[in-house]
């Protein structure tokens, strides 16, 4: 890789795109890794990524809050081509900004909007653009998402922990993913966390995750938003989108997926050992349409270990796909580089022919 790049972050070249999401696993880790998360620091955490997503038109797949560190699968829509609203505009800000604050917002539109009726401003409208401005530039952008997100965070926790000074190691790491088989992979990898970190037996045990939630309920107690992501993470490149309708299809899925993972027999969910074959897992493999998603015995063990490459592989997915986003990138390589996939080892070597990563990790696999 060339020097000076390789810790630039990212971003798929087809980010204003319609037709291809833009799927990210972002990471962030608390300074020194200490465990430092309380249960009341989590579902803070949940309340500000969901007001995030609210305001910013990003939305959350899957996602995970561990006691020293995060994990979020983000996709990040487009920006609306023809813009906001005033409307759409404070609605969204409805979602980050108390009600007071969107009040002055709110009154200096209609203010704008009436010298612009009564024919007393010649350039009215870019007065208008300047106001939507000061905050659509922060939404539908991987970022700004998180930057606002972990800065919001950080001021909450340290005021409630009467501490000052930075919260998070370094720079969130961002990895892209493919929709489809790399997506739903990686929503299960995220949700199996606990599960590998030996916190809980079964990831619908775990309360601050996107599966947890789906199962048991959020704060409102209906789970609908991690119905939604998952869904999208599972059914998206069937073209479904975030529709908490398609939960049962999409559930059936991800128990499928997340079962090989954990050995999963039938009525009753518990780990077992790496290979470990149940009645219940062969007959998934077997299956027609291998909703498994991962072809084989030797990967009904990888999600329970951890895979270097979710976190440092910079892209996952195909090997079209990963190839497809090195050729954008071109510049970014030597010259003796032709192309991008790398086939996966290590950990991630029962993935290998299935999903790529751009990255040859050598250490530490």
């Amino acid at each position: 890789m060339a020097l000076g790049m390789a810790k630039k972050r990212w971003i798929v070249p087809w980010a204003e795109s319609e037709v291809k999401p833009a799927i990210y696993h972002c990471i962030s880790r608390v300074v020194d890794r200490r465990f430092a998360f309380t249960p009341d620091d989590k579902e803070q955490f949940r309340t500000y990524m969901r007001m995030m997503e609210n305001f910013s038109g990003c939305r959350v797949l899957s996602y995970c809050l561990m006691c020293n560190h995060i994990h979020l699968l983000l996709e990040v829509p487009p920006r609306p081509k023809a813009g906001f609203t005033d409307a759409e505009l404070l609605k969204r800000l409805r979602g980050l900004y108390s009600a007071a604050e969107v009040a002055v917002v709110a009154k200096e539109l209609a203010d704008a909007r009436q010298v612009i009726a009564e024919g007393r401003a010649v350039h009215g409208e870019a007065y208008v653009m300047k106001i939507h401005e000061r905050y659509t530039y922060r939404m539908h952008d991987l970022s700004e998402f998180m930057k606002t997100l972990l800065q919001r965070f950080t001021r909450w926790f340290n005021r409630t922990h009467h501490r000052s000074g930075t919260l998070w190691e370094e720079r969130y790491k961002s990895v892209i993913v493919e929709d489809g088989v790399a997506s739903k992979t990686m929503a299960a990898y995220i949700d199996l966390n606990p599960v590998r970190a030996g916190m809980v037996k079964n990831p619908e045990e775990y309360r601050w995750s996107s599966y947890g939630e789906a199962i048991g309920g959020g704060k409102k107690g209906d789970g609908k938003k991690s119905r939604e992501g998952l869904v999208r993470a599972c059914l998206g490149h069937q073209g479904v989108g975030f529709e908490v309708e398609q939960w049962k299809e999409a559930s059936r899925i991800y128990r499928r997926l997340m079962g090989i993972a954990l050995g999963k027999s039938s009525g009753k969910v518990e780990v077992k050992p790496r290979g470990v074959v149940t009645k219940n897992t062969a007959e998934m493999l077997a299956s027609e349409d291998n909703e498994t998603a991962l072809p084989d015995l030797k990967l009904a063990g990888m999600l329970l270990c951890r895979v270097r490459y979710f976190t440092d592989g910079a892209v996952i997915g195909s090997r079209a796909f990963v190839n497809e986003v090195f050729t954008n990138a071109r510049e970014r390589f030597g010259a003796k580089r032709k192309d991008g996939a790398r086939r996966m080892r290590g950990s991630g070597k029962p993935a290998a022919g299935v999903l790529w990563s751009l990255r040859d990790l050598r250490v530490r696999l």
